[in-house]
């Protein structure tokens, strides 16, 4: 079968995805990509120019997969003689209805608007999780309620209906390659964007705590940074000192390295869909401590609920220092964890969606 991906945000986790699905699928996968930037202008207008690319292969796909970046509905009105036939999947990485904003800013309905609209067109649509699904199906009927009439609100049940969870494969088995090394001290580490929604100064709060308490830590901040300055980031490095033993974006070989040699990996996010960065770093062996809510609480088998994750400011100081000062104890939690996330490996993920885009052809 032939699949034609197509992803206008190609960059970060979208490209890590579309290649990824791209080398591991049984099926034969053509990607259809933009570079990642200007996410506004992707979503307005890379339909029309990806549309012309379409064009120009040599034959219809069998099945098309899209990333929720994409106008779907303008991509197939622009392409209906060539593709007329061809069933569409769509692919939920996130959304613009429920993304958090930045203190601030206001939320422009138009890209909420395009998610729906690309939703009702698509055959299928797939979330990256059930906590993605639920939040976005909770919040719809708030957005077309928005509009004065013809509010569509009696599509949402058929578009539910066509809805399934996909998770996100990893390509975790890489880090099989590299040896797990622990060092003197246990080594706290932070492998997410360094944005707002990852609320990056609770962390910092949390480790000034630990560190006047005493604790002995070093700390690994990696993960990329999209803004011209970071001063929170800074601030803390100064705080923190000689126990910072990398700070900023790691290559591959040493962003590996690093998660097989930390021991604890945390996350303070107030947004997350799926949470790739953690996935890997638990598979790397790090003993998570993350926010009880979100889609963390559904990564983790319940019966480690209570001793990874927590609710409050106080509990994550607390599940942080337990760890830290159990350091064995933390560790075994993580080597148990470790196997749980194979399941998302793209030699467990790839096979589903091999047979989740040959049931949309059917």
């Amino acid at each position: 079968m032939h699949v034609l991906l197509i992803e206008p945000y190609y960059g970060g986790s979208h490209r890590a995805w579309a290649a990824g699905y791209a080398a591991h699928s049984r099926h034969h996968v053509t990607l259809l990509t933009l570079p990642a930037r200007f996410w506004k202008w992707r979503m307005q207008g890379g339909s029309l120019t990806l549309a012309e690319r379409a064009r120009r292969l040599p034959h219809p796909p069998d099945v098309i997969l899209a990333s929720d970046m994409l106008d779907l509905p303008t991509f197939l009105a622009l392409t209906r003689d060539f593709l007329a036939a061809v069933p569409a999947a769509l692919y939920c990485h996130e959304n613009q209805l429920t993304y958090p904003f930045p203190p601030g800013e206001k939320r422009d309905l138009t890209y909420g608007m395009r998610n729906w609209l690309s939703m009702v067109a698509a055959d299928r649509v797939f979330f990256n999780s059930q906590f993605h699904r639920d939040d976005w199906f909770a919040a719809l009927p708030r957005l077309l309620k928005h509009f004065p009439d013809y509010t569509h609100l009696h599509r949402v049940a058929a578009v539910q209906e066509k809805a399934a969870v996909l998770p996100v494969g990893c390509d975790l088995r890489r880090l099989d390659r590299v040896p797990a090394e622990r060092g003197r001290l246990p080594l706290v580490l932070w492998n997410q964007r360094w944005e707002y929604d990852k609320a990056p100064e609770v962390f910092f709060r949390a480790l000034d705590v630990l560190a006047a308490e005493g604790l002995p830590f070093e700390v690994a901040v990696a993960g990329r940074n999209y803004r011209q300055s970071a001063p929170e980031f800074d601030a803390a490095r100064e705080r923190l000192g000689e126990r910072v033993v990398h700070f900023g974006y790691a290559d591959e070989a040493r962003y590996a390295a690093l998660l097989r040699r930390a021991d604890v990996v945390v996350s303070t996010a107030i947004h997350e869909f799926f949470g790739v960065a953690v996935v890997e770093a638990i598979y790397g062996g790090c003993f998570p401590v993350l926010p009880a809510r979100l889609v963390y609480p559904a990564l983790l088998p319940p019966e480690y609920h209570a001793r990874c994750l927590y609710t409050d400011f106080a509990g994550l100081v607390e599940h942080l220092r337990w760890a830290l000062s159990n350091r064995e104890m933390a560790r075994a939690v993580g080597a148990a964890l470790r196997r749980e996330m194979e399941r998302f490996d793209w030699t467990v993920v790839a096979p589903e969606y091999d047979a989740a885009l040959a049931d949309v052809v059917r």
